[in-house]
């Protein structure tokens, strides 16, 4: 027996005397947990004991907060999708420093009114040395993920809650943090440890992006499909063409070579740097093979605006990064229009060859430079947050994007969310407080999104902050500044909403100082550049031919960008199930524009001779010929031959196919089509 096996054994048969149990009928726990119970029976701690929970005071809990702000930002943002990814599972989320102090975390109300789920608090320590084998205190131990289920905690106290972490790393590999999930149902174990795997990944992305915002960053993958998921790799190089920062999954696509920091391009991939440059344009894919040999597609999703090569030549400026999700996607493709001068600023990261689009992108670069409120006004879907993120961009702030829907929230808790609250200001308050949206934006950006929804009383105290720019937290006394560029939105006329009293005539007044107006979708003059763009986004191999465009450009587009997105993956559907090549012809179109038909009025071209099948597919067939399959059973039968060769796995047909898992169980209770015979 090993000095290793020795501890364990000894950890197992003290911790099972402290409790007075045996051994449990599963057996023993893994090998993670048994060396984290020798560890601390090695510090001493009694299993039987309570955990000694040591909080910090809330100065030291504000100065870790600062410190940690930017991985802190990232961490909220999936800290809040994972809250609605596993909600009414009885839940905590945290997120705590490479220290173990909990900065942040989101809980039900149930978990923290029972059981141990109490005493988690903000500011709390949830080291191993304090408070034994834990999920956050072990994946800090170990530097690894872990999962803790019930009494494989150390301390018998914390054997009803089962725990999920795992370590955040910045873009120089330490570990910067660690995010957890914490549940009393064992059951959603699993499946929790992947969510939260995954959002730990999105936070590692976007840091390293933060901090190689002066480099170039590549996003690789064999498949250039997947450029725009967690399975593509990261590398940034410095102007001398050396690796300075590369994620896990970029280590992993390189194994077998060097991938060091300081590592030469040349020892990576089997071009000189100065070609690989030339070639990697901003937003377009790049097939490369790395020195062993392997065949890798890449793109550059990040860039300084200005940047030295080696041998002190300079390249021009090009689109600097669009954000974590822009510059992980597949960015659409841009004609030059001579006729439209170009922009003296960043490059828009969305299609921008329309005159009336280009004008408006000039106005509102001008507005934010004079730190001017913009209202953006359009319809529904035609881009008015993608042109609120291109003004933050323009804007040079530093600080964070915030984007606020006026409409998902209730008017009993929107002051709070907008202006903060104190701990206990209100039943059901978070105990730690909250800083609010606009303080969250301080130094950045803050988009009001349908802003007309905004309540009366909510009018009047946000027209205050336009005043004085100073915010008080809901229960509060203390007031602070806020510096935030004002962005507001919607698609309703703000006027008549005043007409109506429905809306105050003097906030509409300070919002509306620049208006820009987005044109509709149908009346862009890029419509055949903005299609292909937003196919790209589905699949970056799909293509449109004329035909497909002609009967495009011929629909009335009400639903504008968020319609034609919808059109084109109905289409890519059928496609896909017909087999063949990638090109999307008039049929998928036609099929596809044929869908939204029981909507009523929106233009969809119908084939002559056509009929309304049930479902509003038109078909067309002649009298009496056999009924052809709705592109619902075509759906449906592509995702049912997708879930076959995924082996039955939901999770892998729905990252196959682009679709969510929700819609593949939707399609898989979809009864087969019945085909005409041949």
């Amino acid at each position: 027996m090993n000095a290793t096996d020795e501890r364990q054994r000894h950890a197992v048969a003290s911790v099972l005397q402290a409790r007075g149990t045996t051994l449990p009928p599963e057996g023993l726990p893994a090998g993670v947990i048994l060396d984290s119970w020798a560890r601390c029976v090695q510090a001493g701690l009694d299993p039987a004991a309570q955990p000694r929970l040591e909080v910090v005071e809330g100065g030291d809990l504000r100065a870790r907060q600062e410190r940690a702000a930017i991985v802190r930002r990232l961490a909220q943002a999936e800290l809040e999708t994972l809250s609605q990814q596993i909600a009414g599972s009885n839940f905590l989320l945290a997120f705590a420093d490479q220290e173990g102090v909990i900065l942040d975390l989101y809980a039900d109300n149930r978990f923290q009114m029972s059981g141990s789920g109490a005493g988690i608090v903000a500011g709390s320590r949830w080291t191993e040395a304090l408070c034994g084998t834990n999920g956050l205190g072990t994946a800090l131990a170990t530097g690894h993920s872990v999962a803790v289920t019930g009494l494989e905690h150390y301390f018998l106290g914390l054997g009803d809650i089962s725990c999920t972490a795992t370590p955040v790393r910045d873009a120089h590999g330490a570990v910067v943090g660690v995010l957890d999930a914490s549940s009393y149902f064992e059951s959603r174990q699993r499946h929790t440890q992947a969510l939260v795997q995954m959002a730990a990944t999105h936070i590692e992305n976007g840091l390293l992006l933060h901090q190689m915002s002066g480099h170039t960053v590549l996003a690789i993958h064999p498949r250039a499909e997947y450029l725009g998921t967690l399975s593509a790799g990261l590398l940034a190089f410095d102007g001398a063409a050396r690796l300075v920062a590369a994620n896990a999954r970029a280590r992993t696509l390189l194994a077998g070579l060097q991938a060091h920091h300081g590592t030469p391009f040349e020892d990576l991939f089997g071009e000189p740097y100065e070609l690989a440059v030339a070639r990697l344009v901003v937003g377009q894919e790049v097939r490369m093979r790395d020195n062993l040999g392997s065949s890798l597609v890449a793109r550059v999703v990040s860039r300084p605006p200005a940047r030295l090569l080696r041998g002190g030549s300079q390249t021009a400026a090009a689109a600097p990064s669009r954000g974590l999700s822009a510059a992980l996607s597949p960015a659409p493709s841009q004609v030059p229009a001579a006729r439209v001068p170009a922009p003296a600023g960043p490059e828009p990261g969305f299609v921008c060859e329309d005159a009336a689009l280009r004008r408006a992108c000039a106005l509102v670069r001008e507005a934010v430079r004079m730190k001017a409120p913009v209202l953006l006004s359009g319809e529904t879907g035609c881009g008015k947050e993608m042109m609120a993120r291109y003004a933050h961009e323009a804007s040079g702030r530093r600080g964070a994007f915030v984007a606020v829907n006026c409409g998902a929230l209730t008017e009993e808790l929107f002051e709070a969310e907008l202006f903060g609250h104190v701990p206990g200001a209100y039943t059901g308050a978070r105990r730690e407080g909250g800083p609010g949206l606009i303080a969250s934006a301080d130094g950045g950006t803050l988009l009001l999104d349908e802003v007309r929804e905004l309540p009366l009383p909510l009018q009047a105290a946000l027209l205050r902050f336009l005043d004085d720019g100073m915010v008080r937290p809901v229960g509060g006394t203390a007031a602070r500044h806020v510096d935030v560029q004002l962005l507001a939105a919607t698609h309703a006329s703000l006027e008549e909403e005043v007409a109506q009293r429905r809306f105050r005539a003097d906030l509409l007044y300070r919002l509306n100082v620049v208006k820009v107006s987005l044109p509709p979708l149908r009346a862009r003059e890029d419509f055949t550049q903005a299609a292909h763009g937003v196919l790209a986004t589905l699949d970056s191999q799909a293509r449109l031919d004329d035909a497909a465009v002609q009967r495009l450009a011929g629909h009335g587009w009400p639903g504008n960008f968020r319609e034609l997105r919808s059109v084109l993956t109905r289409a890519l559907l059928a496609r896909r199930q017909a087999g063949g090549s990638p090109v999307l012809g008039a049929l998928e179109i036609d099929a596809a524009l044929g869908g939204l038909g029981a909507l009523g009025g929106l233009g969809a071209p119908v084939p002559p001779g056509a009929a309304e099948e049930p479902g509003g597919i038109a078909a067309a067939q002649p009298t009496g010929a056999p009924v052809a399959p709705t592109l619902r059973h075509i759906a449906a039968d592509a995702v049912r031959q997708e879930f076959a060769r995924s082996g039955g796995s939901v999770s892998l047909t729905a990252r196959r196919l682009g679709i969510s898992r929700t819609t593949v169980y939707r399609h898989l209770r979809e009864p087969a089509a019945q085909h005409p015979p041949r």
